[in-house]
């Protein structure tokens, strides 16, 4: 087919049923209020439409078919400029021409004004083309809504009531350099010694003594970097060097304009681009260290809330890296099945052999999976941040307001525990995916010609960046056994609910479902019992009530060890179990998709059952030899 929109059965379903649009529609519409307003669910769906569909066009005519061209296109430095090849210029004028660089901007400042979930659809699609296009796009206009968002964060952005409206904006400049495909943005956070621990960032802001900001250090790794507003991450605060996690309240957010306009038509830089890496895959996509020095910069907040802004940043990025994943896992599986429904052996195509056939169906149900898990995480997200604005911004009586307080809680608690565990499956699955893909076409695979050996070396960043699979996993534990012990009657009421649906729900599959969330939750629960062993003997001895103050002088460090050695299985099970819970929603509004919820169930129950057996019969050796004990071979002497 020749769109990437309409060819996709899948994504159109949630499109035009799987998506609950009208409470993201009327936030995003200002309660239907705003000038040029939809007046409807059904008129908003079709517009989204109409954009998903031609850019479903435009990746597939536009972009896909040049996919060597794009490999080989790598950006270089120029008299200390970025120069990116003529076919990604190209490229990116057509993607701007449909508005792309503005599409979740506010319409009163030039943009399209759909919902950020929209952009993940989109983004799904570039990345199923090429994915240096679609993370270069995305620095665009994700930069300026962040940008946005920032502003309105801080208090900077005014709001007329009558029509609703914004009506000015602290980063203006900014916002409409990106829409207008003049410039673009890029998050500035990993250093040379810093990476994951961010409270080892050393780049510093300083208040100069005519009351400027000026930023200081060098950033790595920063995707489209080139670009001229940076926002970056420094220290501005001196903090208690020996505790960690008092370093991250040091840290502070800047905007930063690498380069300012000169009147001849050139740039006067105010930072310097070091280089641009050479990478294993995004060909295209630049990726390059720039260092500020004594650079002039925007503060964004108040001093010392860095790592809040910072978080804002990554939980977007975050579910972006899921979508990103998502493109390039179907981009592998439709290469995979197209290959083996013409490549003859033994007397049949090899997809009608069952090793090829289960891998085939295998890949299939992956890339559903994280569909689901990317489009729920997306949808809570947003409306925990469209609602976060409204309650903050906008006139609410006092009758609405605990109401709307209270959902804007539950998506936002539903974003955070969904948000890591969609990062950590679809980063892994995609790298799984492309290569079983270069393993269906054999020795083809292994050669350039066929492009799903790029499509291997594009995917084996999704683990990394923005936050690594064992950071997700390090969250997922982190938030799953906190909330054990800060709410443990809740804890043990899920439990037991999840038991009683496993025994006695009327459907069979429900009670599949409810026993993987069970698996789940006695999964968590051996962990706290394992780790209060060594205090308390066994947590159990103690009422539920009582695990918080018991845990209060705990060394996470040194005390959660055995939880952090497990953390990647349990975020496997309940990863598992979150996709089922999805899935069973799904079909009980819609009989059709049954079929993949019990797809995903044979593929879910044993992988679970064997990551459970795993976290409750290993790990003692290994930590035994950390904390400096003997191994098995010693002890056998």
């Amino acid at each position: 087919m020749s769109s990437f929109y309409d060819d996709n059965d899948d994504l159109r379903w949630y499109v035009e049923h799987g998506i609950d649009w009208e409470p993201i529609v009327r936030l995003t519409e200002y309660d239907w209020k705003a000038p040029e307003a939809f007046q409807n669910v059904g008129e908003a769906r079709e517009f989204y439409r109409e954009i998903l569909g031609l850019v479903g066009e435009v990746t597939a005519v536009q972009v896909a078919p040049r996919w060597r061209e794009l490999d080989a296109a790598h950006p270089h430095l120029a008299d200390g400029e970025v120069v990116q090849a003529p076919v990604v210029d190209e490229i990116m004028e057509q993607l701007g021409a449909l508005g792309l660089h503005g599409l979740c901007v506010p319409r009163e400042l030039g943009g399209m004004n759909a919902p950020l979930l929209v952009l993940q659809l989109t983004n799904e699609m570039l990345a199923r083309a090429d994915v240096s296009i679609c993370a270069h796009t995305s620095f665009h206009g994700g930069m300026a809504m962040a940008a946005l968002m920032y502003s309105v964060l801080e208090g900077t952005t005014t709001f007329s009531t009558d029509p609703p409206a914004i009506t000015g904006t602290r980063f203006r400049e900014c916002i409409d350099r990106i829409v207008a495909g003049e410039a673009w943005g890029s998050m500035d956070i990993t250093e040379p010694d810093a990476g994951s621990d961010m409270a080892a960032l050393r780049t510093r802001g300083r208040l100069a003594e005519d009351g400027t900001w000026r930023v200081t250090g060098q950033k790595i790794f920063i995707t489209s970097g080139h670009g001229r507003w940076h926002f970056v991450i420094a220290r501005t605060e001196e903090t208690d060097q020996a505790d960690a996690f008092a370093g991250l309240k040091g840290l502070s957010m800047f905007l930063v304009p690498a380069w300012e306009p000169t009147q001849d038509g050139g740039r006067k830089w105010r930072a310097t681009l070091d280089g641009v890496e050479e990478k294993l895959g995004h060909a295209a996509s630049a990726t390059v260290s720039i260092s500020f020095d004594d650079t002039p910069a925007q503060l964004i907040g108040a001093r010392g809330e860095g790592f809040k802004y910072m978080l804002m940043l990554m939980n977007n990025a975050r579910i972006g890296v899921g979508f990103e994943s998502l493109g390039v896992a179907e981009a592998a599986w439709r290469a995979a099945k197209a290959y083996a429904a013409q490549r003859p052996s033994m007397g049949k195509t090899i997809d009608k052999h069952e090793m090829i056939a289960d891998i085939l169906d295998e890949m299939q149900t992956n890339i559903q999976a994280i569909r689901a898990l990317g489009i729920e995480a997306a949808w809570n997200e947003e409306l925990a941040q469209k609602l976060r604005l409204g309650l903050t911004h906008f006139s609410i009586s006092d009758d609405e307001r605990p109401a709307l307080e209270r959902q804007q809680r539950r998506h936002q608690a539903r974003s955070r525990h969904l948000t890591p565990l969609l990062k950590w499956l679809a980063s892994e699955k995609a790298v799984e995916i492309a290569r079983q893909s270069v393993q269906v076409h054999g020795g083809s695979g292994y050669i350039k010609e066929t492009g799903v050996e790029k499509l291997l070396r594009d995917a084996m960043v999704f683990p990394i960046y923005e936050g690594t699979s064992q950071i997700q996993a390090l969250m997922v534990m982190k938030d799953n056994l906190t909330g054990a012990v800060n709410d443990p009657k809740r804890f043990v009421r899920k439990t037991a609910q999840a038991r009683l649906r496993s025994l006695s729900a009327r459907d069979p599959v429900e009670r599949r479902v409810a026993s993987l969330r069970l698996l789940a939750l006695q999964t968590i629960q051996f962990l706290l019992s394992r780790l209060a062993a060594t205090k308390f003997k066994e947590l159990r001895h103690h009422k539920p009530q009582d695990w918080s103050e018991l845990m209060k002088d705990w060394d996470p460090k040194k005390d959660f060890a055995l939880a952090m050695l497990h953390a990647e299985r349990l975020t496997g099970i309940l990863a598992d179990a979150a996709v089922a819970e999805i899935l069973w929603k799904q079909q009980e509004k819609d009989p059709t998709r049954r079929d993949l919820l019990l797809r995903w169930l044979e593929r879910a129950e044993p992988r679970s059952r064997y990551l459970h057996e795993r976290v409750t019969t290993t790990g003692g050796r290994l930590l035994s030899i950390l904390a400096g004990g003997e191994t098995a071979a010693d002890a056998a002497k």
